[in-house]
């Protein structure tokens, strides 16, 4: 049943039914007030209401930081994902109540961020704000539709697919080389590491000594990108590396921060006038230096930790006359 009453100058309808919470909103006129709800009564009726009242009370921006303070610290981009909601919720968009998160508006957001920054920005921003939609419908009672599923996602760029020359390698280990005043002797294993192993970079930074067995010739990381723990086998040369290296009092094998290791390795590449090199392009460097020696991309999967072999196929370029041998 519904009552209403007059209150602040406004005239505030609530809907009362049984197995229901009350319902309340006001209207600047008696017949609004009575129109929605008598809606509301008749949506009750079907079984078709949904109650929108908190989502029209809660702002994104709330929720965003409601995200940040529960889901985040859980995360293992924490600090990432943290520094990159904090900045999404200073946006404008950030202002919206929820029923006014339209796909029109998270468009428009889409159009003007393309201006500012790439387009795998946008997609990972994009990406954010439909996990802490799905989230608030699934746990904090947001009853909405998510309207980032209706909204046209920029074009992926293309995939890297820059690799280091063996001359530039050997260029920039020169570079990497502890200079008389440098107090950091770690960047240089760092690299030579990755060249060897094709891991990545969390997963390098991660490693403790009881990770490692030499006598296996084993590296057991706990925690990768895609969740699933894998035991990388290392070669002579990455033993040899993890001889070389002293052993530090807080039992990591590489005791650098990423922050650290960015700023060492974008000096070094500007030094060796290197461009366009990513940390990341080492790995892919590993992989194909890795592809040419494995025939079996099964083989090849399980030292990397691709869980697509998709993904591997591209390092694939087999001579159709090497295959023809294969066959018999």
């Amino acid at each position: 049943m519904a009552t209403f009453r007059q209150r602040n100058n406004k005239w505030q309808a609530r809907v009362q039914k049984k197995g229901y919470a009350a319902i309340t909103k006001s209207f600047n006129t008696k017949a609004d007030a009575i129109k929605w709800a008598t809606q509301v009564e008749a949506q009750i009726d079907k079984g078709t209401f949904t109650n929108t009242s908190l989502a029209e009370r809660t702002v994104f921006a709330e929720l965003i930081h409601r995200y940040l303070k529960d889901i985040v610290p859980h995360t293992k981009s924490a600090s990432e994902d943290s520094y990159r909601l904090r900045a999404l919720a200073r946006k404008s968009i950030g202002q919206l109540n929820m029923m006014a998160l339209t796909p029109s508006k998270i468009a428009e957001y889409r159009d003007i961020r393309l201006q500012e920054v790439s387009a795998g920005t946008v997609i990972r921003e994009l990406a954010y704000f439909s996990s802490i939609i799905n989230h608030s419908r699934r746990e904090w009672g947001i009853n909405i539709d998510n309207p980032i599923s209706l909204v046209r996602k920029p074009q992926s760029p293309p995939s890297r697919t820059r690799v280091l020359s063996p001359e530039e390698q050997e260029i920039l280990f020169s570079s990497l080389r502890p200079r008389r005043h440098d107090s950091n002797h770690w960047i240089l294993f760092i690299v030579q590491f990755a060249l060897e192993t094709a891991m990545r970079q969390g997963e390098i930074l991660a490693l403790s000594w009881t990770d490692i067995d030499l006598n296996k010739r084993t590296a057991h990381l706990q925690t990768t990108k895609n969740g699933d723990s894998r035991t990388v086998p290392l070669s002579t040369r990455a033993v040899q590396i993890l001889q070389e290296i002293p052993r530090s009092i807080n039992g990591r094998v590489f005791p650098m921060n990423k922050a650290a290791l960015a700023a060492n390795f974008s000096n070094a590449c500007k030094r060796a006038y290197i461009e366009d090199l990513h940390f990341h392009d080492l790995r892919r460097t590993a992989i194909t230096n890795m592809a040419s020696k494995f025939s079996n991309i099964l083989e090849l999967s399980a030292i990397t930790g691709h869980r697509q072999l998709s993904m591997l196929k591209r390092y694939y370029h087999p001579k159709a006359e090497d295959l023809a041998l294969k066959l018999g």
